[in-house]
């Protein structure tokens, strides 16, 4: 007998369109997935009824929508609370005002697949609310539907599911320590190498990210270091630290001060070649002794450092896993009582919508296997 599920999709930009590419061309027929519901901000196709919609055209159909009315996160939530079969809500937006919704969500049975970092890495309450117990970092939703985010730190990288067993299954987190943004990753990549070529200028560098689309559309939201504090924070609550929120420890921001007033991305990016050269003062300083600069997230648990999360420019020699890094791939090392001085680690593509799209459609899978009916 095959059993179902309905999928309600919230966002489909780049990640939320891949996510329904990869829906589309699942193999197996265990499970049938029936998508109701397809919405980005001022669109949306809805199912009244529940029977599954076409898919073939649905990005075609989506644009020829009328303007969404109705689909603010409260009337989401009614509208999926009368589902007749179980469903799964996938959040692909980075929306504050959706996250705060969950609780709402869970108690309700309907069950949640999101790489959105804020409903995680906001203010400690809405954590609190999520999650059954604050010590309870098996991570069980309160409510009756479950909850998955593996794509929040690491996109398809199995970096959730990783900190959740070993916590599960009794082994201490002692630290862990990691380059967590694709964006800078390939940036410090090229920026500060082993190879002794020409060295490059720091802003020469993100403008070549961002022609290549690794940064956002405006690669200040890279380069102050809120990303990364929002997964480190996500990673810190989840090994046992009921961090405040992701602006409550030191975040090294690498936009320099006199230019953080500037609105337009232009002037920015006109500008920040005037401040290579205090850049390439800290790279030349890390050269001098055989190192290279990655821009790195830090939680430490042991007791030996007084400032238990951080983030910023660290320096490692050529024999550290993080300096020979290449292009924009993740690494993060778990270093914990069983694993000993020799870190689990977890290596790869970080970022990008189609990895992205494989943690959450991994996530609905898992989800799926235990509500279907």
């Amino acid at each position: 007998m095959v059993r179902s599920v309905n999928v309600a999709i919230v966002g489909a930009g780049l990640v939320g369109s891949a996510f329904i590419n990869q829906l589309q061309s699942l193999r197996s027929h265990a499970i049938t997935y029936n998508v109701i519901l397809i919405a980005r901000s001022t669109k949306a196709l809805v199912s009244k009824s529940y029977a599954p919609l076409p898919l073939a055209n649905w990005s075609q159909d989506l644009a020829a929508s009328s303007p969404a009315s109705g689909l603010s996160p409260g009337d989401l939530a009614a509208y999926l609370e009368k589902s007749p079969l179980p469903v799964i809500l996938v959040d692909n937006t980075s929306s504050d005002a959706l996250a705060k919704v969950y609780p709402v969500f869970l108690s309700q049975g309907v069950s949640i697949a999101t790489p959105n970092k804020k409903a995680f890495s906001s203010e400690l309450g809405l954590w609190n609310s999520l999650f059954s117990s604050a010590a309870n970092f098996a991570a069980e939703p309160k409510g009756k539907g479950f909850l998955y985010h593996e794509a929040t730190v690491g996109a398809g990288l199995p970096v959730i599911s990783t900190i959740k067993d070993l916590v599960a299954t009794g082994d201490e987190v002692v630290k862990v320590e990691g380059i967590v943004s694709g964006t800078l990753s390939y940036i410090f990549n090229e920026f500060s190498t082993l190879s002794g070529g020409a060295p490059v200028n720091f802003s020469d560098v993100v403008n070549k990210a961002k022609e290549l689309g690794y940064t956002e559309p405006d690669p200040r939201e890279d380069l102050n270091g809120l990303d990364v504090a929002r997964k480190l924070t996500i990673l810190a609550r989840l090994a046992g630290l009921d961090v405040q929120s992701a602006t409550s420890f030191p975040v090294q921001s690498l936009i320099p001060r006199p230019l953080e007033e500037i609105e337009a991305v232009s002037e920015f990016m006109a500008k920040l070649p005037e401040y290579d050269g205090k850049m390439e003062e800290t790279r030349a300083k890390a050269a001098e002794e055989g190192k290279v600069l990655r821009f790195v997230g830090k939680i430490d648990l042991s007791g030996e450092s007084a400032q238990k999360v951080k983030v910023g420019i660290e320096k490692y020699d050529a024999a550290h896993p993080f300096a020979s890094l290449k292009g924009s791939d993740n690494v993060i090392a778990f270093y914990t009582k069983r694993y000993g001085k020799n870190p689990l680690i977890i290596q790869g593509a970080g970022a990008g919508s189609e990895v992205t799209a494989m943690g959450v459609l991994g996530d609905v899978l898992k989800i799926a296997e235990r509500v279907a009916k």
